[in-house]
């Protein structure tokens, strides 16, 4: 017990480096996945991942696939800290005299530390998603305006370069915009849909990886070798991505502030999740799935091998360890 609660700070310092080195290597692909899932059939500007990625770039340019980075670099430290350390917390106390944990406490520890993480995951998601999203909304609105000059018999062709491009908001801007318009409630839109996908997703994900893990232990109470947990986390994270992406697809849009031209509104999750089905087919809550399992894989593979080899212990002069 003493050892867990004085390497508890060495564990969230795990999971904010973590954090951090997953986010800078994965954006861009998470960038494309939020663009994908938003747009809405007739409103097709992106026909898959690499085809928004090279649009992004011509469009935007290289650092246009960074846009809301910035939140999440700033954010994901508490977000990972809190998830990774939480999970830790309630496998240590699920545990009876030191034995194994049985796969519904696994399941328990997990929900636990997904219900934990939404105190950031949710604003930070939220601001996001408007700052990934808006050169998505200038792309279409281009594109609609191309479409009426050339439609349009004898339109000048001074037509399409009259409307000034619109100024995107920082996430500063929003922040005040939200705050002032709505309070805390507006940084926590989308809040009950942020929980239905990352409960799900950590109790699928945190027993998925203990258990692949415990695979390559050479003996019991030893580390398994760092590609192992690498490994792992990789399978363990795009497997519980994709079988909870039909929420975070509801929860992308509902967490949409701004529509494109013809594109649906929704008042909550059920009537968010009627309306695609019907608009759009079950085919429309796989939206962005590969995308989601190509950001996630690498990101908690980084975080498993980080968090566990104990990078946060040796900064803070503790004996590296592993609690399971």
């Amino acid at each position: 017990m003493a050892d867990k609660q004085i390497s508890l700070p060495a564990k969230l310092i795990n999971g904010g480096i973590a954090g951090l080195i997953g986010v800078t290597c994965v954006f861009p692909i998470d960038l494309a996945k939020t663009r994908l899932q938003n747009q809405q059939n007739g409103q097709r500007i992106y026909s898959s991942m690499s085809d928004c990625l090279v649009k992004t770039i011509r469009s935007e340019g290289y650092f246009g696939m960074y846009r809301g980075a910035a939140v999440n670099l700033t954010l994901v430290t508490p977000e990972k800290a809190i998830k990774l350390a939480a999970n830790d917390f309630f496998r240590h106390h699920l545990a009876q005299d030191g034995q194994k944990l049985t796969l519904l406490r696994e399941m328990l520890a997990g929900c636990g530390a997904g219900t934990c993480q939404v105190i950031v995951t949710t604003p930070m998601e939220m601001l996001k998603i408007q700052l990934q999203d808006a050169g998505r909304l200038a792309a279409q609105k281009k594109m609609l305006e191309t479409q009426a000059s050339l439609s349009a018999p004898g339109a000048a062709p001074s037509v399409l370069g009259s409307s000034a491009a619109p100024a995107r908001p920082t996430a500063t801007q929003l922040t005040r915009e939200l705050w002032r318009s709505k309070g805390v409630a507006g940084l926590y839109k989308g809040l009950g849909a942020t929980l239905l996908r990352d409960v799900p997703f950590s109790i699928v994900y945190f027993p998925l990886f203990a258990n692949l893990d415990a695979l390559g232990r050479p003996a019991p109470g030893e580390k398994a070798p760092f590609y192992v947990s690498f490994l792992a986390g990789c399978v363990a994270g795009s497997t519980a991505a994709v079988a909870v992406n039909p929420c975070d697809v509801v929860k992308t849009r509902l967490q949409s502030l701004q529509r494109g031209v013809h594109e649906d509104t929704y008042s909550g999750f059920l009537d968010c999740a009627r309306k695609i089905l019907r608009n759009e087919g079950p085919s429309a809550f796989l939206k962005g799935a590969y995308c989601r399992a190509l950001v996630i894989a690498p990101l908690f593979g980084i975080a498993q091998v980080v968090y566990f080899v104990g990078i946060g212990e040796a900064l803070l002069g503790l004996l590296p360890g592993r609690h399971d």
